[in-house]
């Protein structure tokens, strides 16, 4: 697909270093620097000029559209986290998690040996044991929210301690939540102090470090907030919890990108994006990934660096991908969890 015409920056970045440093195999995190963090401007109208072009001038289609689509299905962390969730329902969901598309559409694409599923599957603490023994074999990992989700605001020891048991009970992914004030009153060092003991606290653990981009009021924090996780080790920066107002915007994936790709320009480090929250239909994920390519390459569009976290996507997914195969939209029931 061809490049698309790139706006003015909309982000100012840090000066530029003489020569990228060499891609590393994961971000270790970096001493807090507070000059860069100072620096960081965000252009918002030309940040909202830059994500309204990408549904307009990217798409796919065709068959091109049906090799996307699964590749969106195995960057999914396929999410339960209701007040409602027992056992038996997350049974259900590992089980749809080992085979997330049917496997006679598979055959119809002739895609059933690409081995097709979903990069983790996301539950609360008290869920993961069942998530383990349910995916016992698969490969597939179980990430636990954790440190008081989604609001964060729990004691400091029993954050970190919820890490711990969650790890012990087999999690090998750790969703964290930020505490939202630091950002809010600019306490950088503070909100890095805070990541960086998460990041011990996971060992070797990926860590997924969820913003909650609809609390931090502009996209100038969301950059700076970005930027500090980072320098803390994150693994991935991660947009929302999926409990506030305001979850996943194009505009918002846009500012992470670029300091993503700020980032990694300045350090080495590779840091992965998890859009989240509020994902609900195949065009939507669509635009993220064409986004994400356009920003940051095709070596990002893997379970590595990129993932989404969902599960109703997954359905209108796996409706797009029949209609592709029979000129029909089937209905959602005809999905199954299991």
């Amino acid at each position: 697909m061809p490049a698309t015409d790139r706006e003015p920056t909309a982000i100012a970045e840090a000066p530029p270093v003489t020569a990228p440093r060499p891609a590393r195999a994961r971000n270790l995190g970096v001493p807090l620097e507070l000059d860069w963090i100072r620096e960081v401007r965000v252009n918002r109208s030309a940040v909202e000029r830059r994500a309204a072009t990408i549904p307009r001038r990217r798409t796919v289609k065709r068959d091109w559209q049906v090799a996307w689509l699964l590749r969106a299905v195995t960057l999914m962390d396929l999410t339960t986290l209701s007040g409602d969730d027992t056992p038996g329902k997350v049974r259900r969901l590992c089980a749809k998690a080992r085979q997330p598309v049917r496997r006679d559409v598979l055959e119809g694409f002739g895609a059933e040996q690409l081995g097709i599923r979903v990069a983790a599957v996301c539950v609360y603490h008290a869920m993961v044991e069942t998530a383990v023994e349910a995916l016992k074999g698969s490969g597939i990992p179980v990430a636990a929210v954790s440190t008081g989700f989604p609001a964060g605001l729990s004691p400091l020891p029993q954050r970190l301690q919820e890490i711990r048991a969650s790890l012990a009970a087999g999690a090998r992914e750790i969703d964290i939540v930020i505490t939202r004030a630091h950002v809010l009153t600019g306490r950088w060092d503070q909100l890095y102090d805070e990541v960086r003991g998460f990041r011990e606290a996971c060992g070797e653990a990926l860590m997924k470090t969820i913003l909650a981009t609809g609390e931090l009021g502009t996209l100038r924090n969301v950059a700076k907030a970005s930027l500090v996780c980072m320098m803390a080790g994150a693994d991935f920066i991660k947009t929302s919890t999926g409990k506030e107002a305001v979850n996943a915007t194009l505009p918002v994936g846009l500012v992470m990108t670029r300091m993503i790709r700020a980032y990694r320009e300045r350090t080495g480090h590779r840091v992965g994006l998890k859009p989240a929250g509020g994902l609900r239909v195949a065009k939507e994920a669509l635009d993220w990934m064409l986004m994400i390519k356009d920003e940051l390459g095709t070596e990002w569009l893997t379970p590595r660096l990129c993932r989404f976290g969902a599960s109703t996507l997954l359905t209108d997914i796996e409706r797009q991908l029949e209609f592709h195969l029979t000129g029909r939209y089937a209905a959602a029931y005809r999905q199954p969890m299991a």
